[in-house]
């Protein structure tokens, strides 16, 4: 940086080291990014909470990038905007001039923007003879610019923690219900069980829940539902075994023949008016095993259905593909590398992360994205968002492609590791250490 280009606030203001920082760190702009502003404004929204700015500031932030005439930010010294607080009051619908000000030293203090003060505390620009802008006093939007890789990256990971808390709640809506409905069932057919503890211990587990639980909250619980909806099951499935066992004792009990077992027609049992009998029993027995078979068979898959909750799309049940390791995709996809947590992918969860940055950057719709991990899963659909970013060159529209490889997936005519192992033989490089 260099040091000509530090600034210092106009009046009472004190210069801060963290103002210092955001000046350093808007000088170290890749000149060969530019961003389209509204797109890098729409991250900013996403990550708030973690830059630490309210909807208002939010506001203020929207109604100076509108006076930026252009649409993509490119770093240089065209990166300043002068608009007056009247002007700014009115590109946000009238918000009071002490509010206004508020907002714009949080949007300071966030290293959002930069104070770039005249000698007066005016903001205006000086133009050259052809009229174009020499030097600009104002808000300079250059720390937004040199920021926009951490602001996708804070938007993503706020994105997944969303994504894998509704995830959650879902866990635990169906579990909820499922305990609910298995203990009313374990109830009304065998009375002397402990319906009544276990009912206790689920309304104790639920009620430590608040009214939104977040992720951190609904983890523990859901831990304590699941293993109580397991012994639950094995209850319901030891009470169906011994009703099935009981009923074959029975059917096997009154297996009889004939009535007469000295009579001389037993060995024969074509004629007379015991064959008629026998053959009645006989027909009434296979007709008792077909049903008891069928009953049999639907509990064992309604146990199995409640045992095991595989993913439903669009009424057929599809269980996401498994991937491959993820040294292997990092192999052969190593483009994804460069958009992870600090240009590293070290876990699956750095690889989503970095999925849904390269998905904004893709123009893949939010939608497209939350269909493929859904259907996929998130691992498989961010190995998936790699594979594409690897090939962006050759495909015309990634969002479109992602949503043909889901509804082939769906359709079971799809899955990741052909697509991986495409290209590892691509780079042989790549294929000898994937070996």
């Amino acid at each position: 940086m260099e040091r000509g280009n530090v600034t210092t606030p106009f009046g009472r203001r004190a210069m801060t080291l963290g103002m210092f920082a955001s000046q350093v760190i808007a000088s170290e702009i890749d000149s060969q990014q530019p961003i389209d502003k509204w797109k890098l404004f729409r991250t900013v929204c996403e990550a708030k909470a973690v830059v630490g700015v309210s909807d208002r500031a939010l506001a203020v932030l929207n109604a100076l990038l509108s006076f930026y005439p252009k649409v993509e930010l490119t770093s240089g010294k065209g990166l300043v905007v002068f608009p007056s607080n009247n002007q700014l009051a009115l590109r946000t619908h009238g918000m009071p001039g002490t509010t206004l000000r508020r907002h714009l030293a949080t949007l300071v203090e966030a290293g959002l923007i930069l104070r770039k003060d005249s000698p007066n505390g005016k903001r205006y620009a000086r133009r050259d003879t052809k009229g174009a802008i020499g030097d600009a006093f104002g808000f300079d939007l250059s720390p937004l610019l040199a920021r926009a890789h951490e602001l996708q990256t804070a938007a993503a990971a706020v994105a997944l923690a969303r994504q894998e808390a509704q995830l959650a709640r879902e866990r635990l809506s169906l579990c909820r219900r499922d305990l609910t409905k298995l203990i009313d069932v374990l109830r009304e057919t065998d009375q002397t069980s402990n319906w009544d503890d276990l009912q206790s211990r689920y309304l104790l587990a639920v009620d430590t829940l608040p009214r939104k639980p977040g992720l951190a909250e609904i983890e523990p619980v859901l831990k304590q539902l699941d293993a109580l909806r397991a012994e639950v099951l094995n209850q319901l499935e030891k009470l169906v075994n011994l009703e099935n066992s009981d009923t074959n004792d029975s059917q096997n009990g009154c297996h009889i023949q004939s009535s007469h077992p000295d009579s001389s027609t037993e060995s024969e049992p074509g004629f007379g008016s015991e064959a008629v009998t026998f053959s009645n029993s006989r027909q009434t027995s296979d007709s008792m095993a077909v049903v008891q078979a069928s009953n049999r068979t639907a509990i064992a898959t309604d146990a199995a259905s409640q045992t095991e909750t595989p993913e439903v799309t669009r009424g057929k049940t599809h269980r996401p593909p498994q991937t491959f390791p993820l040294s292997t995709v990092l192999k052969a996809c190593p483009d994804i590398v460069d958009y992870g947590p600090g240009g590293k992918v070290q876990s699956w969860r750095d690889l989503m992360v970095a999925a849904a940055v390269v998905r904004s950057m893709l123009n893949v719709s939010q939608g497209a994205h939350d269909e493929a991990c859904r259907v996929l899963g998130p691992e498989a659909a961010a190995t998936v968002l790699a594979c594409i970013l690897q090939r962006s060159p050759h495909i015309a529209s990634a969002g479109g492609y992602l949503r043909d490889l889901t509804r082939r997936s769906m359709r079971q005519e799809f899955v990741v590791g052909p697509m991986v192992m495409a290209l590892l033989r691509a780079n042989p490089g790549s294929m000898a250490l994937a070996s």
